[in-house]
C-alpha cells in the first residue's frame, strides 16, 4: 500500500467494534480482550472516556474506501519534568493481519509523532511486551530507544 493513499481521522464510536476486534484477534490480545456482538460496555464506557477527553485519542488509518487498516491510541501527558514539557504517549498500535508490511504501522507512528510535535510535546514514548521482537525492532527503525526499563502492577 502507498502510505500516500492513506487518511489519518480519529475513531467515531461506530468504529469501536473493529477495533475491538482488531485487538481481540492480536495474539496477546486474544488473551486478554473480548470481542463480542453486542461489545461489552466497559468497551464503550473507555471510548466514550478517550473521546471526552482532550488529551487523548484513537487514531485510525485507513484507505479512501474507509477501510480501517491500522490504529493507535495517542495520550497527552503534562509532566513536571524536562521544565513542565509535555510528552505524548502511544498505546494499542494494530495493523490489520492482512494489511502489514506495507508502510502503514510505520505512517500511522510517524502521523502520531507528528501530532505530538504540533502540540509542542517534548517527546513521545511508547513500551512494546517484550515478547513482541518484531515490534521491538520495528520501533528501533523509526528511532525510538531503549533508555528505560518498564513496569507495570496488574490490579
Amino acid at each position: 500500500m502507498n502510505s500516500h493513499s492513506l487518511l489519518f481521522r480519529s475513531a467515531t464510536l461506530s468504529d469501536l467494534p473493529e477495533i475491538v476486534r482488531m485487538l481481540a484477534e492480536d495474539p496477546l490480545g486474544s488473551k486478554r480482550e473480548h470481542y463480542s456482538s453486542p461489545l461489552l460496555p466497559a468497551y464503550t464506557h473507555a471510548f466514550q472516556s478517550i473521546e471526552s477527553d482532550p488529551n487523548n485519542e484513537i487514531v485510525l488509518a485507513v484507505n479512501q474506501n474507509e477501510d480501517l487498516l491500522g490504529f493507535l491510541q495517542l495520550t497527552y501527558i503534562p509532566n513536571l519534568t524536562y521544565q513542565g514539557r509535555w510528552r505524548a504517549m502511544i498505546e494499542g498500535v494494530r495493523v490489520h493481519a492482512e494489511q502489514r508490511s506495507r508502510g502503514i504501522g510505520q505512517a500511522l507512528v510517524e502521523y502520531a509523532i507528528e501530532c505530538a510535535r504540533k502540540r509542542g510535546c517534548l517527546m513521545v514514548q511508547l513500551t512494546s511486551d517484550k515478547s513482541r521482537a518484531e515490534a521491538l525492532r520495528f520501533y528501533t527503525l523509526l528511532g525510538f530507544k531503549a533508555t528505560h526499563e518498564g513496569f507495570k502492577l496488574l490490579l
